[in-house]
This record gives structure tokens, C-alpha cells and sequence, in this order.
């Protein structure tokens, strides 16, 4: 066992601490924050180098257009949280620094089975307490649902299905790729089941479509027949699921009125459009597309605004133009785009032992990247944190295998 003080010491902790961070994000951010942290400091008191991620030349152009947006701003103080939030952007630079062997993403995918497992179970609790409720007080439960819905370990819904879904593919590759049938398989696919039971109650749209498209590489990369079940089992889960499901799903293009948020978010969409149209270079400044909502309301569009809410546009790569400019959701989203390729390739030219891994980074990263045209899902620190470890991840075991 290495001695306190001592640089195996120390870089063991490094280890444990950035991992420790992406595992604890799909439960709670601060747990998360504060071992982020700590594995910073380990690295330092180990000396470790720093590693750059692939395609860093666009995460250091988002980052400086930020700033220069921010420094572009009406109004430069509201903009601070946002480059606060640099900091969960670290966990790239913690996972790529500490980061050795294959058994360290067994880890993280095992954290994020239980950890996830559990949130899931919470929120499928807290789904029975909210309908036993509605119907005691006599209430249409679809109607007072889709403004509370169950959030698990967390505070807000879109959160919560963005871990479980993050949580879900990665969860999934190992059980696909890497685990022998019998008793490893079985927990993974017992936790697995969990959250994609808690995902469809969350009732949130965007991030079925999200979880559909990664799930779909998933089962395509594994076995071709499995992914033309897909769309077979989850038609057989709505119909034969509770009426509420159905018209859940039905909402997308039947929505109940201003009970779904199919107007609030054409209403978002154009409005951001219209800021892009208007601030194509800088945007109008990072915090400040609410601030600003109204005055760019297309002129076509009643002035009195559906229920909603109007801090961000409910879609990633909009909202990322409005509030920074062009270049910077350019620069932010490309990356991203770059790292599901690379692990694609990575996947389908790297050993079988570690092709999990990759084929696991590609799934959420076309997840959430699906998801964005949908909500402001990378807004989300824990969305972001897990996205970046995994993603993190298979770039240092790629160049590991590569080396």
C-alpha cells in the first residue's frame, strides 16, 4: 500500500477521485463537484501531466468566444455561472490524466448501474405516490403529471432522464460486449431495467427520441436483428401500456393544449432563431436570453407567451448561438461530434476486449447529442459531467491501445 505523501499515494487518489466524480454525477452533482476536486488537487500533489483531449483546439475556441461574449455582454455579471461551469469541464482533463486501464471503465459502468439503479427506483416511488394522489383527489392524472413529474436523487425531471439514459447506454455496452451470460449479466440487466422503466415514466419526449437513437447503435453494433426489435418493443410498450403513456407519445403531434410544450417550444425555437438572425458573431450574451426573450418574438407570434420556461431556448445548439454566437456553438458542438466518431472508429478498429468502451462513448454521445434538439440537456451540469467522463474515457483507452 503506498505511504501517505508519496506520489503513488497521491495518484492512486487522483484515480479513485476523477472516477469517483463521473460515477457520483449520475446522483448528485455536488458529491460529484467535490470529488472533481479532490482529484484535481491529488494530481497536483502527484505531479501527474495533463493531458489534452482530441480535437482540444475547438473546446479552447468555445472557451475563449465564451469569455469574449461574456466580455461583449449588456449586462457581464449575469454571465458569470457560465464560466463557472468551465469547471465540470475539467473532468475531461482528470479522467485523461489518471485514467490506465480497461478495469477503470468497468468501474465508472458499474457506479452507474447502482448509482443509477437506485435514482430509477426512487423515481418509480415516487410515480406511485403522485398517482395514488391524483387519485384520491379526483384529479386527471396526465394533466397534473407533466408539470411535476418523478425526479429521482434529482430536483428536476429533464436532469434525471438525461442520467438515466447517459447511464443506460453505457450500462448496456458492458452488458452487451463485456459481460459473459449468468450472474455478472443478470445485475447489469436487473439495473438496466430499473432506469428504462423509470426513463418511460419520466415521461420526457425529447430524451426517449434520444435514448431510441443511441439504443438503436447499440443493439445495431451487437446484432442487427436486435435493432429491428427495437422499434417492435417499444410500440408494444405504448399500446400496451397505461393510457397516459399513450398519450404521451400521441402529444407529439396531438398535444393537450398548452399541457404539453409543443407551442412553448416553437415559441423558444423561432425566438432563438430570430437572436441568431440578429447576433450572429457574439450572440447576446451568456445568462441573457431570457433577459432578452421578448424583444426577439418573431412579429407573427401572439406577444402573450404559453406556459414556460423562457431562461434558455429547449435546444442545445440554439441556444448556444443565441447566448454566444455562431462560432462558439460551432466550435462546442463539433467537438462533441468529433469524439462520436473517433469512438466509433475506435470501436470498430480497436481490440474486442475494449470495444465496449467505445461502442458505450458513441451511444451516449449520439444520445445527447439527439436529445440537444430537444432541450438544453449539456446545460445540465450533471448531463455534462457524465457525457464528458465517458467521452474522456474512451479517448485515453483509445490511445492507450493505439500506443
Amino acid at each position: 500500500m503506498a505511504a501517505f505523501g508519496d506520489g503513488e499515494f497521491w495518484q492512486e487518489g487522483a484515480l479513485r477521485c476523477a472516477v469517483g466524480a463521473a460515477g457520483a454525477a449520475v446522483v448528485s452533482i455536488a458529491a460529484s463537484q467535490i470529488l472533481l476536486g479532490a482529484a484535481l488537487l491529488c494530481m497536483l500533489m502527484a505531479r501527474l501531466r495533463w493531458r489534452l483531449p482530441q480535437g482540444w483546439p475547438l473546446l479552447l475556441m468555445f472557451f475563449l468566444w465564451t469569455l469574449a461574449a461574456l466580455a461583449l455582454s449588456d449586462a457581464p455579471a449575469a454571465g458569470w455561472p457560465q464560466v463557472k461551469k468551465f469547471y465540470a469541464w475539467l473532468a475531461v482533463f482528470a479522467v485523461l490524466a489518471t485514467v490506465s486501464e480497461l478495469k477503470h471503465a468497468r468501474w465508472l459502468a458499474w457506479g452507474w448501474l447502482a448509482g443509477g439503479a437506485a435514482s430509477a427506483l426512487w423515481g418509480c416511488g415516487q410515480f406511485a405516490v403522485k398517482y395514488a394522489a391524483a387519485q384520491r383527489a379526483g384529479a386527471d392524472f396526465y394533466t397534473s403529471y407533466i408539470g411535476a413529474r418523478i425526479t429521482g436523487f434529482n430536483s428536476h425531471w429533464m436532469t434525471f432522464s438525461g442520467q438515466m439514459m447517459i447511464a443506460l447506454m453505457a450500462g448496456a455496452a458492458l452488458a452487451l460486449w463485456a459481460l459473459p451470460l449468468g450472474r455478472q449479466r443478470m445485475p447489469a440487466w436487473a439495473c438496466a431495467a430499473a432506469m428504462a422503466v423509470a426513463l418511460v415514466l419520466a415521461m420526457t419526449r425529447g430524451v426517449w427520441i434520444g435514448a431510441f437513437a443511441g439504443g438503436l447503435y447499440l443493439l445495431w453494433q451487437w446484432r442487427r436483428w436486435a435493432a429491428a426489435a427495437l422499434p417492435v418493443a417499444a410500440a408494444v410498450a405504448v399500446l400496451a401500456g397505461p393510457a397516459e403513456l399513450r398519450q404521451r407519445a400521441l402529444s407529439v403531434v396531438q398535444p393537450h393544449g398548452v399541457t404539453d410544450s409543443n407551442l412553448h417550444r416553437i415559441y423558444t425555437w423561432r425566438t432563438g432563431i430570430e437572436m441568431i438572425r440578429k447576433h450572429p458573431w457574439f450572440g447576446v450574451g451568456p445568462e441573457r436570453v431570457g433577459a432578452h426573450f421578448r424583444e426577439h418574438i418573431p412579429a407573427d407570434l401572439p406577444p402573450e407567451l404559453p406556459p414556460g420556461y423562457y431562461a434558455h431556448l429547449h435546444n442545445i445548439y440554439l441556444h448556444w448561438a443565441a447566448e454566444r454566437g455562431v462560432p462558439a456553438a460551432l466550435a462546442a458542438v463539433l467537438f462533441f461530434v468529433w469524439q462520436m466518431v473517433l469512438a466509433w472508429r475506435r470501436a470498430r478498429g480497436g481490440s474486442p476486449e475494449t470495444r465496449w468502451v467505445h461502442h458505450g462513448a458513441a451511444a451516449v454521445l449520439l444520445a445527447v447529442l439527439v436529445t440537444g434538439l430537444f432541450e438544453y440537456n449539456l446545460g445540465d451540469s450533471e448531463v455534462l459531467a457524465m457525457t464528458l467522463g465517458w467521452t474522456a474515457l474512451s479517448d485515453r483507452l483509445g490511445r492507450l491501445a493505439a500506443a
